[in-house]
């Protein structure tokens, strides 16, 4: 009788073991997926007059059509005064070297005054700022 009992214990563990390997591979199969997810953001901090403005892009789908490619972003704006998020289609031109679209950060919600211009560029699959441009005043951040 005692070896039956060794035996469904051991078996017991066995199983356990058996299944937290399986809920392990799972969960590690699960990162590489959110790493790629990852892979088409990107993120700047820019110093708005003294406060850092933290400004991230993830392109969630990029379609090519005759001369153009319309690129679906989700942007993302956060100070320590606040923090927003917009999604947008932006139309960039295709050809000879990458092009750009000029894009407005309206700064109210981050708890700052002013608007950053930006001209955004889209290359390799990323969103990136090329330049920054805060008015009231045309200061440049970028």
């Amino acid at each position: 009788m005692a070896g039956a009992t060794f035996g469904g214990r051991e078996s017991f563990a066995v199983r356990m073991k058996t299944w937290t390997f399986l809920l392990l591979a799972a969960a590690l199969a699960v990162v590489p997926a959110a790493a790629a997810a990852q892979d088409n953001c990107s993120r700047e901090t820019l110093p708005v007059r003294g406060t850092p403005v933290t400004i991230g892009y993830c392109v969630s789908d990029a379609v090519r059509a005759a001369g153009e490619v319309s690129v679906a972003a989700a942007g993302t704006f956060s100070a320590p005064g606040g923090s927003y998020s917009r999604s947008s289609t932006m139309r960039f031109i295709t050809g000879e070297g990458p092009s750009r679209v000029l894009e407005n950060v309206p700064l109210a919600q981050l708890g700052l005054r002013g608007t950053l211009h930006l001209t955004l560029v889209y290359s390799g699959g990323l969103l990136h700022i090329e330049s920054a441009l805060l008015t009231p005043g045309a200061i440049t951040i970028k």
